[in-house]
């Protein structure tokens, strides 16, 4: 049977444009929901995904599909309220997490992680069918945007961009105290000591070099707030860097924690923040750079700490 074309004026306004396109072909409600899915549907002239929406008189709906074809919705995508997608393409995502959640599972093997939310989101489902291949870790406790490849092949070669210092990486950081100098930059190798802390040394041979540069963006009573770009990405920078400085980020339990405390802040994570990343498409070339909000609590924050 060729396909069935047919078009008409709405007469009348009506609340559901599903229930129009239902009663002129005759089929159940969830066939009707593949046709808008699949392109079958169109209101004056334009594509028409929303099957919910409102029909108003005098709009020109218009119907092509092939009768013979059992139309079936296209799952929708699980949307998480742990992050949200900056940029995604076929070959790599962008993310922004909140703050509270691991980016990957640790030696316990936690499956509450970024990881596995983001591979359920790819897999269109709670049943994980598309790997989410890590490239760079945030703390749990920062928020911000990371990348993902969406094949191995792809997160090595943005791993490789990664280690030659290649994406430009830009975070805010709120830091305890009074930051006299208006920008900087600590150089330092970090090393672990037993209890899995990092620290600075500065014997080359002792630790991973570790470089990070800071301007001053505003001062407020008892804190400073900071944009910071990292030269480097080793584990915990940062956190180190602004510890070993004297001027902890705020909310920090685990480097300097009594003068990472500020009465102000009340909020259980860190006051960091990734705020942008731009790299090379490891497949087009382009540039991509991705951009996000800082988090509420950090303008809350500043508003009660004004100077």
């Amino acid at each position: 049977m060729p396909k069935q074309k047919q078009s008409q004026r709405l007469s009348a306004d009506t609340a559901r444009l599903d229930l129009v396109v239902q009663a002129l072909v005759g089929e159940s409600r969830s066939y009707v929901r593949g046709m808008f899915d699949h392109g079958c549907v169109m209101l004056d002239g334009q594509p028409c995904k929303d099957a919910g929406q409102p029909a108003l008189r005098g709009q020109l709906l218009a119907l092509d599909y092939d009768p013979q074809q059992k139309y079936r919705e296209i799952p929708k995508t699980r949307m998480s309220t742990r992050f949200t997608v900056a940029y995604e393409d076929a070959h790599l995502i962008v993310v922004e997490k909140i703050a509270g959640i691991l980016t990957v599972p640790t030696d316990r093997g936690e499956q509450d992680t970024l990881v596995h939310e983001v591979a359920r989101y790819l897999s269109k489902g709670q049943r994980i069918t598309h790997k989410a291949y890590i490239v760079h870790r945030l703390d749990r406790d920062t928020s911000g945007l990371l990348v993902f490849g969406k094949s191995q092949s792809v997160a090595s070669a943005l791993k490789d961009q990664f280690e030659a210092r290649k994406p430009d990486r830009e975070y805010v950081a709120i830091a305890a105290g009074r930051m006299e100098h208006n920008q900087g930059t600590v150089r330092s190798y970090l090393t672990t000591n037993d209890d899995l802390d990092q620290y600075s040394t500065q014997v080359a041979g002792e630790g991973k070099l570790a470089v990070t540069h800071y301007n001053v963006e505003k001062r407020l009573r008892g804190a400073t707030m900071l944009r910071v770009h990292l030269e480097t990405g080793r584990r915990n920078q940062i956190r180190v860097h602004l510890a070993e400085m004297g001027h902890p980020i705020l909310g920090d339990v685990r480097y300097e924690v009594e003068l990472a405390k500020h009465p102000a802040w009340k909020w259980a994570r860190l006051a960091l923040h990734a705020l942008s990343l731009g790299f090379a498409h490891p497949i087009t070339g382009k540039q991509i750079k991705a951009t996000s909000q800082l988090p509420a609590c950090f303008g809350e924050f500043a508003r009660s700490t004004h100077l």
